[in-house]
């Protein structure tokens, strides 16, 4: 499960934690015990604590992603190991200050394992709803489609999506390695997603380049665009996701660990903000990277020496990207200028 965005903190906003404090390692427990669980055998990569270092811009480092990304899912076997995972996550995202959270997921890849897709969607949906009661935190849910699976099968799922519109589901996505399948091969999913009331959260301009991230814009019609960072090579492009309001939901911590950009000063936080496009910060992939919405604010505040009003506008944009309701949003704004002021 991808936790790209849309996770408001207007509690913790990235405030300095004491050096050497650790965000995530409830992820890695829960890993650890869940192949245990199995008798799933884990590597090394993911049983260090720390958030594997991969190169996934080439062949290799993609499969080698892969390969682990598929070894930490098939650890979810069971409505329980859901219904666990979704929980933790919405406590540790309050923990942090979060009043907002919307989950991407892909469905199918859960189905084999869970007794089909509806089955897998409904598990799904299920914990969700089941967190947001224990928690109180806002949870809602976009499906993502499979670039490296059939435009077909996407159909299916946007269809499926909007089937489950009343169940909390907001958005539908397009995943995986977006060097693999043409946006434009899923223009009709996307159609069907939109015309059902759900919005266009595609990924792109992560492993490949401004490009991916036209292909967004013109091919599925994005609202937002999981990721987009690589938008920063080209300053009309900026001009034009700042034009049009398209969210980026960036997740630096895990541009750097899947090698994208070589360390955190070389996300293009800054000339994204600079250039009037919105973001939205969010954890990605917490199995895997363990670093959780706080840490991606410390990470902005460290690296690119935001100040506390430009971290508050964060995450203002953060909420203004969201589907929550308005007294949630009037909530979340009204919480992010309190913390500012005090």
């Amino acid at each position: 499960m991808r936790q790209h965005a849309l996770e408001e903190a207007p509690g913790e906003l990235g405030r300095a934690r004491p050096a050497g404090a650790r965000v995530g390692e409830g992820e890695t427990t829960t890993l650890l015990e869940l192949a245990d669980k199995y008798g799933v055998r884990l590597p090394e990569a993911l049983t260090g604590g720390e958030p594997p270092k991969l190169r996934a811009t080439d062949e290799r480092g993609w499969f080698r992603f892969q390969r682990l990304y598929d070894i930490a899912r098939s650890c979810l076997r069971e409505p329980e190991d859901i219904q666990r995972l979704v929980r933790e996550t919405a406590t540790e995202d309050v923990a942090d200050g979060s009043g907002w959270l919307e989950i991407q997921v892909d469905p199918t890849s859960y189905a084999p394992l869970l007794g089909g897709l509806i089955p897998a969607i409904e598990i799904i949906l299920d914990a969700v709803e089941g967190a947001a009661r224990e928690t109180g935190l806002g949870i809602r849910v976009v499906i993502a489609a499979n670039r490296m699976k059939h435009p077909l099968d996407a159909r299916t799922l946007a269809r499926l999506a909007v089937r489950y519109a009343d169940r909390g589901v907001i958005g539908f996505g397009l995943s995986n390695d977006e060097r693999r399948g043409m946006a434009r091969d899923f223009d009709r999913a996307f159609a069907i997603a939109r015309e059902g009331g759900l919005i266009a959260a595609p990924h792109g301009g992560e492993l490949a380049g401004p490009s991916s991230v036209r292909d967004c814009l013109d091919d599925l019609d994005a609202a937002r665009i999981g990721h987009g960072v690589r938008a920063a090579e080209d300053p009309r492009l900026l001009r034009r996701l700042a034009e049009r309001g398209v969210t980026c939901e960036v997740c630096p911590a895990s541009n750097v660990a899947l090698g994208v950009y070589e360390k955190p000063s070389d996300v293009p936080l800054r000339t994204l903000f600079d250039a009037g496009v919105p973001m939205a910060l969010g954890a990605d992939d917490p199995l895997l990277f363990g670093a959780r919405l706080a840490a991606q604010y410390e990470l902005v505040r460290r690296h690119h020496a935001f100040t506390d009003e430009e971290l508050a506008e964060l995450a203002r944009q953060s909420v203004r990207a969201s589907v929550a309701p308005p007294e949630v949003r009037e909530k979340l704004l009204g919480g992010i200028d309190a913390w500012l002021v005090g």
